[in-house]
């Protein structure tokens, strides 16, 4: 059986410790493709978080694109597959990140969403995975929600 994956990420992380979890879960050899979503909010106040990209910070704060930081997040996480041997992309959307992550496992065919939670919000408790929520619920597939663990 020949599986597609969508992997999520904010730019944290936590979502490439999700995605460098996958293979504890599913054999690569059964991935038929690996694509990885950073999702941009057109409202944000703040700007795209990239933890683990190599794109520099953003020279104009005021800027209204993160572009560049979440594509550098795409592909650090989209890294974490090399030597997979199906098919690896990535794609940056823009909208509301559970409703965009969602629409791209449905016009990926995806068998599976994989999804940090936990990585970013106001506090520890509050909106504490809340995409990961809205996720699980309106997703077209399974979803692998990964905790990160407690130290």
């Amino acid at each position: 059986m020949s599986t597609r994956v969508v992997v999520a990420t904010d730019g944290s992380l936590e979502s490439l410790q999700a995605a460098r979890s996958l293979c504890e879960y599913v054999d690569p050899s059964h991935v038929e493709e690996v694509l990885v979503v950073a999702v941009l909010s057109p409202t944000a106040a703040v700007p795209f978080r990239d933890e683990i990209g190599s794109a520099s910070p953003t020279p104009d704060p005021t800027a209204p694109s993160y572009r560049e930081e979440a594509e550098s997040a795409a592909a650090a996480v989209a890294g974490a597959f090399d030597g997979w041997p199906g098919r690896v992309r990535s794609q940056v959307r823009s909208g509301s990140a559970a409703a965009e992550i969602v629409e791209a496992a449905e016009e990926a065919g995806a068998d599976l969403i994989v999804v940090a939670s936990g990585s970013k919000g106001l506090t520890r408790t509050v909106l504490l995975g809340s995409t990961a929520m809205r996720v699980q619920h309106s997703a077209p597939c399974s979803v692998l929600v990964w905790r990160p663990t407690r130290r």
